[in-house]
């Protein structure tokens, strides 16, 4: 046995036994040779089979409110500061927003979100519809309702509680040190205060980031720490895709082996989390797909992506009944 194989190895017997990896360990497990990437990735599936079983997490979303954004992400097909030709719509209507809740759920999510552009919800008359589209998705369905409405007040996040979500959706999106390289009209600081009053207000955190924004490896090392650190449970993994019109069309993605080392890593540093693979994952991942959840993944985000298409849901579940994986947080059946 080579010493790569035996420090991957020895890296996950150690998080199997409850012990946190250190920096300079998941350094070297993100700058695992290409002849090893099959085991790390073995490895971390070993690690998401003892902590979390063999059930897989599908979730789906719906653009509520779409374009003219206020702030500057420069990866972003909403934002206001720059022409993408897409779609804009003032909010959908509650009776729309629980149409598309109702689809989601017959075909396999187990978790449904409101997505909203902006930095937030200043018009009170829309966020009322907001919630009363909570409301009666939690009363004329069994899925769970989640939200991401930009940057919440402590008012705002206990209506929200008190109609049925669950959980609130707030993207740290890169590390800090990156944070003002990808958008500048709010901050890194801005998102971790939202995240501190989703907890205050007795709601779960869904946290995550984009790969492939030109980030360093130490920047993923930091992004991957940091929602260690924060007790993330639900951890979406976007993979960039290049929008025409924004400052970030012309970057690459990333490929579908080094995107799957990265959610390898991910799983070591966040054993027990729930790590869903979203946007993205058709185009940069392309024929290995599957290869996601073979690397420590335990969900998906099904049914499309805001503005970008997704497969056929039934693909997905056909992914997840072909790798032997079970219904996830609903108990949903995958047959």
């Amino acid at each position: 046995m080579d010493s790569s194989v035996a420090s991957i190895m020895n890296c996950a017997d150690q998080v199997i036994k409850g012990i946190p990896l250190d920096r300079k360990q998941a350094r070297a497990l993100m700058h695992t040779e290409a002849h090893d990437t099959l085991f790390l990735l073995a490895s971390a599936d070993r690690i998401r089979q003892y902590f979390c079983g063999d059930s897989i997490s599908f979730c789906a979303d719906i653009n509520a409110r779409s374009g003219r954004c206020t702030e500057d992400c420069r990866f972003c097909a909403q934002s206001g500061y720059y022409h993408t030709g897409v779609k804009e719509y003032a909010l959908r209507s509650e009776e729309d927003l629980l149409r598309q809740a109702k689809a989601a759920e017959a075909y396999g999510a187990a978790r449904f979100g409101i997505v909203t552009s902006g930095r937030g919800q200043e018009d009170p008359v829309q966020f009322r519809h907001i919630v009363s589209a909570v409301r009666k998705i939690r009363e004329e369905t069994g899925l769970e309702v989640c939200c991401s409405l930009g940057l919440l007040t402590e008012e705002q996040l206990n209506v929200l509680r008190e109609a049925g979500a669950v959980r609130i959706h707030c993207n740290l999106e890169t590390s800090e040190r990156n944070f003002p390289n990808i958008c500048t009209t709010h901050t890194y600081q801005d998102k971790i205060r939202h995240i501190r009053r989703i907890r205050e207000a007795g709601l779960e955190v869904c946290c995550g980031g984009i790969l492939g924004l030109g980030e360093t490896e130490e920047d993923r090392l930091d992004l991957a720490f940091a929602l260690q650190k924060l007790e993330i449970c639900s951890v979406p993994l976007n993979l960039f895709t290049s929008i025409p019109g924004t400052p970030f069309a012309h970057r690459k993605g990333l490929t579908p082996m080094e995107a799957c080392r990265i959610f390898a890593v991910f799983r070591f540093i966040l054993p027990r989390a729930v790590i869903r693979v979203c946007a993205g994952r058709e185009k940069s991942l392309r024929d290995l797909q599957a290869m996601a959840f073979a690397s420590g993944l335990n969900g998906a985000m099904i049914g499309g992506y805001l503005t970008i298409e997704g497969q056929p849901p039934e693909r997905d579940r056909q992914m997840a009944r072909d790798l032997g994986r079970t219904g996830g947080e609903a108990g949903q059946d995958l047959s």
